[in-house]
């Protein structure tokens, strides 16, 4: 009786909502981490809250790994570490158990278990220098118990040092730091050629807040390191941020990167991504405005766009107790927005293409990091960082489906083989490399080319170089030719004093060899690698005397403008380098029919720095937009790239002209205007039946891709959307929707907005105990404050919520997604609008034929 008496009263409490009397006078609950009913799986996934962590003793965990007893290993991002034992699978939450290891060690971004030791990467917080150590239990009682500090790391902070990984041969390790590493030095040897550089042919603009203004390639960079940590090889770089890594079972490297927010609707922003890590390969960061863009040749594209967000933990889901679908996908964590997703990899040539599936998601669910634990075939995952509430969670499978071990899917192994057998040239010298590498200089896989383009850079060019100079097919050329740019001149920022100078004869062979490919052979692909190599060998190779001068102006001129923007972007800055009379009237009239703030502002980025060749109404042109610019939505960095950009076209103006235009330079913004084009009168209210007859109609005559683009602007949808790699990225990237929805469900997600809204875009409402309701999207933790972006068309529109105030929160059941953006629209431009979207940004589609 009395048991069952106990029993009905613990019930009782635990269903009464949180009072005085519960907790006593002036106290409150102890914290806990967002619940697991609160989350969303997919079917037949169980996710269950192991332990909520306190705060005060025990920080806010940001790494985990396995021991080889199944326990596991976490860190506090500002504290120690500690071991934890999770309850058997079935068992119950509350037998999970923690304990402090006694070690002076911690703030780790990187743990593993290897070589009967735990390797910790140390990104100093208050009190640890950052590098990488190595832990043991040398007396054998099961307590980890002398630390030796292996290689100090350069680094700190959220872009410092981070994960630590063991290769597939397990006889070495693999380290990834961010961009606010240093190099480590000296490298035993490096995969990657030491070219790396700016590669800017205009001056770059830094960042416009300033952030990392300094800071040069190469980038977040990958090692190969040996079990000792004294030998350290340099894998890959150029990379923003990505803070783990993960080998598939064919033996790939991957990694997910992050994004610079603060970007965000510029035409230099780049989505989080995942990468393929491949031997000697660079992937763009720059600082600023200078990131490369996917098509630049001498840096490789991601694998998958994500979408904005934080990227943290990552891993395969080999080991795991799941379907095989899930055994063989890269689990990836998205700190900002919650999200735990499941990319799938598909084979494609000598790499892959990813396709994003949303695993676990929840409000607030800031995840860290993430392992499948071989001992119970479990997924684990920690949520926390930057002080905030963090928690451990278990994610099992609790289905009908097999869950016997997976067998992968073999195809590409070929191809792999082939460009494995050319990254086997890379970081030495071999006479077998040039013979090797040519025939696939001009393959039509991408990876193929960049790793035997690396394999020459790593030959003696006195070997070679000729040879590329007289290269005839068009491709194996332009892969050539860059490989000879690269090697013959260092990039002017990272040129060292007394090095040789540069050889006049090699750039009047190498223009000749760029002047024998034809535009109009070319693909449009292979024509952005043409003007690609134009610019790296302008950089380094220095300006062309004034013959050949003449014959690029005449060469480009004949081209300018473009159909294709990606074209006109790059045409654009190699004629004002140039000094082309008449590039400033033709790039004034592209910006004033582009129909994206992003295209805009990269005419008029190029432009800014062009001193002559203006008239005064042309200058009066080009200020003007500034006060139409100024009502541009963007990151947080958008207002000061476009002050750097106007300070720096007022910095090429004469005293004359400053007097001219002094009432233009000090006017200020008027009221919001258009990004493009004029307020639209309504047409019709449309319902969905009546666009999609329009549509299936319309479709069976040629479209126009151009005003489909422009249309594309003016109902705002790149103002949320990537398509083509332009566009905002806070509603889905649109590229591929053409594969994945009926021209019906496309309608109807336009016309009908709320009716199905993806978790991954949906809103929250966050109602507080002072009375506010905010709704909007969950970006950002710090502590207790929740930033909330209540605007999707402003990624600068951000409400602070403190947590400790937070009444309720739930999903909202209005889209972000506004309603009747086709009620200005004719009916042809609805078939248009809706052709742009079908093609995939490909001009040359069926439809406009």
């Amino acid at each position: 009786m009395y048991r069952l008496m106990l029993l009905m009263v613990l019930l009782l409490l635990a269903v009464l909502p949180v009072a005085a009397d519960r907790v006593g006078p002036g106290r409150q609950p102890p914290p806990a981490a967002t619940p697991a009913a609160s989350l969303r799986a997919l079917k037949d996934f169980k996710v269950e809250l192991l332990y909520s962590v306190p705060k005060d003793t025990e920080g806010s965990w940001v790494s985990l790994c396995t021991d080889p007893r199944g326990r596991l290993i976490v860190s506090d991002q500002y504290g120690g570490l500690f071991r934890v034992t999770p309850p058997p699978v079935g068992g119950k939450a509350a037998e999970t158990k923690v304990e402090k290891i006694d070690v002076p060690l911690g703030e780790a971004q990187g743990l593993l278990w290897a070589f009967d030791s735990l390797y910790v990467v140390v990104n100093r917080g208050q009190k640890y220098a950052s590098g990488l150590y190595r832990v043991r239990d040398t007396d054998n009682d099961d307590r980890l118990d002398t630390v030796d500090l292996l290689r100090k790391i350069n680094g700190e902070g959220e872009h410092g040092p981070h994960a630590v990984l063991l290769a597939p041969d397990g006889k070495s390790l693999y380290v990834i730091c961010g961009n606010a590493t240093q190099l480590m030095s000296p490298l035993s040897g490096s995969r990657v050629p030491r070219l790396w550089g700016e590669d800017h042919l205009l001056r770059r603009m830094p960042d416009g807040n300033g952030f990392m203004a300094g800071v040069l390639a190469p980038g977040g960079c990958v090692y190969h390191v040996d079990p000792d940590g004294k030998n350290w090889e340099l894998v890959s770089n150029g990379y923003r941020n990505p803070y783990d890594m993960a080998f598939n079972r064919h033996g790939e490297l991957f990694t997910f990167d992050a994004d610079m927010e603060w970007d965000m609707n510029t035409p230099w922003y780049r989505p989080t991504r995942v990468c393929l890590v491949t031997s000697g390969s660079e992937f763009g960061w720059r600082n600023g405005a200078g990131k490369w863009p996917p098509s630049y040749p001498d840096n490789l594209p991601a694998v998958l766009n994500v979408g904005p967000g934080s990227p943290t933990g990552v891993t395969f889901g080999y080991g795991a107790k799941f379907p095989a679908k899930y055994q063989e996908a890269f689990f990836i964590c998205d700190w900002s927005y919650g999200k735990l997703y499941a990319v799938h990899l598909t084979p494609e040539g000598s790499a892959y293409r990813g396709e994003l599936e949303e695993f676990v998601t929840g409000t607030p669910l800031p995840l860290t990091d993430i392992v499948i634990n071989p001992q119970d075939g479990a997924m684990y995952f920690a949520v926390g960082g930057r002080k905030t509430q963090s928690g451990l969670y278990r994610v099992t499978y609790v289905g009908k489906e097999s869950t016997a071990p997976s067998k992968g899917d073999d195809r590409g192994a070929e191809l792999r083989a082939a460009r494995h057998k050319l990254e086997s040239f890379h970081g030495r010298k071999n006479p077998k490399a040039v013979d090797a590498a040519w025939p696939f200089l001009g393959h039509t896989d991408r990876y193929l080319r960049f790793a035997a383009r690396v394999a020459l850079e790593h030959q003696d060019p006195k070997t070679w170089r000729d040879r590329a100079l007289a290269e005839k097919g068009p491709q194996a050329a332009l892969t050539a030719l860059l490989a000879v740019v690269r090697v013959s001149a260092a990039d002017p920022f990272h040129r060292r004093r007394g090095s040789a100078p540069v050889d006049e004869a090699l750039m009047v062979r190498v223009f000749e060899a760029l002047e024998r490919l034809s535009w109009d052979q070319l693909t449009d692909a292979q024509r952005l690698e043409l003007l690609r190599v134009y610019e790296v060998a302008l950089n380094r190779l220095g300006p062309p005397d004034l013959e050949a001068k003449k014959r690029l102006v005449s060469r480009f001129s004949a081209l300018y403008p473009a159909k294709a923007r990606e074209h006109n972007a790059e045409l654009c800055q190699l004629l004002v380098y140039l000094e082309a009379p008449d590039v400033v009237a033709r790039t004034l009239k592209l910006m004033a029919e582009a129909p994206t703030q992003e295209e805009q502002m990269e005419y008029a980025r190029w432009l800014r720095v062009r001193k002559t060749g203006w008239t005064l109404p042309q200058r009066k042109e080009y200020f003007a937009w500034f006060l139409r610019a100024a009502h541009f939505k963007g990151g947080n960095s958008l207002g000061g790239f476009l002050r750097i950009m106007k300070a720096d076209a007022v910095g090429t103006l004469t005293a004359k002209e400053k007097t001219a235009l002094k009432p233009i330079l000090e006017a200020r913004p008027a009221e919001s205007t258009p990004i493009v084009g004029k307020p639209r009168p309504l047409v019709k209210n449309w319902k969905l039946d009546e666009v999609v007859a329009i549509v299936d109609k319309g479709l069976k005559t040629k479209r126009d891709f151009d005003r489909g683009r422009r249309l594309f602007g003016e109902a705002t949808c790149f103002a949320c959307h990537r398509f083509d790699n332009e566009g905002g990225a806070t509603g889905p990237d649109l590229t591929g929707v053409a594969g994945r929805f009926s021209v019906r469900d496309l309608l109807e997600s336009t016309v009908e907005p709320s009716k199905v809204i993806s978790d991954q875009y949906a809103a929250v409402e966050i109602t507080t105990t002072d009375g506010r309701v905010i709704v909007g999207r969950i970006v950002n933790l710090s502590g207790d404050a929740i930033m909330v972006n209540t605007n999707m068309l402003d990624p600068n529109a951000i409400a602070n919520v403190s947590r400790k105030k937070v009444e309720s929160m739930q999903t909202s059941k209005v889209s972000p997604m506004p309603v009747g953006l086709l009620d200005t629209f004719k009916e042809d431009e609805i078939v248009d609008l809706m052709a742009f979207l079908l093609s995939r940004g490909d001009r040359n589609h069926k439809l406009f034929k």
